[in-house]
């Protein structure tokens, strides 16, 4: 069976291990949430095209989906992003990389905690935490890239994550992605099949590490 495959997201982490793909960070405290300016902006988030693609792995392969955004907004000031909160719909967890019939629904299940009831809380137990929220604390920006801090929970956990982005503007839209970036699945007690935690496993351990790509997309 292939749902016991995967480590998902939604993501994005610091004891985390979060940053530029391949980087590692120190773990902190989640940060105190940036607020806007009356001037700002507000920017509503198209929830229809934006997207978190996720990547997970093991041994021997990966998988790979996208989870949806729930609500979202960000306020803006002189084409500056001065704070943003995001929610996240867990139950919108899809696996991109397999066919229906052959496997996909199966490892879905597992990854929401849909399934059995032994498995619930192998991953995101959706039915528990329908939600996960990122909320911005603060926005650097040098040579045209700007590093995006700010506290992201799940599963009722918060955690700061860090991560690069390109920010345009045009007209009454503004987008922004992010490189790819990683982030640790068991700073958020997702804990299934993690050598980390359990010290039997062999080679049937799912890599910590959760790979992400933000895609937002939002207008005025």
């Amino acid at each position: 069976m292939k749902k016991s495959i995967l480590s998902l997201f939604v993501l994005a982490t610091i004891t985390m291990n979060v940053a530029c793909k391949g980087e590692k960070n120190e773990t902190g405290e989640a940060g105190e949430v940036a607020t806007a300016t009356a001037e700002s902006t507000t920017y509503k988030v198209d929830t229809q095209t934006s997207v978190i693609e996720w990547v997970g792995s093991k041994p021997a392969g990966k998988h790979n989906g996208t989870i949806n955004l729930k609500s979202g907004e960000v306020a803006v000031k002189n084409d500056s992003i001065q704070s943003g909160k995001f929610v996240i719909d867990m139950n919108s967890i899809v696996v991109t990389d397999l066919k229906p019939g052959d496997g996909k629904e199966d490892l879905e299940a597992h990854l929401k905690g849909t399934g059995d009831k032994e498995g619930e809380d192998h991953f995101f137990n959706v039915g528990k935490f329908p939600e996960g929220m990122f909320e911005i604390t603060s926005i650097t920006s040098e040579n045209g890239k700007t590093t995006v801090n700010g506290n992201l929970t799940l599963k009722g956990i918060t955690k700061p994550v860090t991560f690069p982005a390109t920010v345009a503007y045009e007209g009454n839209n503004m987008t922004l992605t992010s490189d790819s970036f990683q982030i640790n699945r068991t700073h958020w007690n997702v804990n299934y099949a993690s050598k980390s935690i359990f010290d039997d496993l062999k080679d049937k351990f799912v890599n910590d590490e959760i790979e992400l790509v933000v895609k937002l997309k939002a207008t005025k």
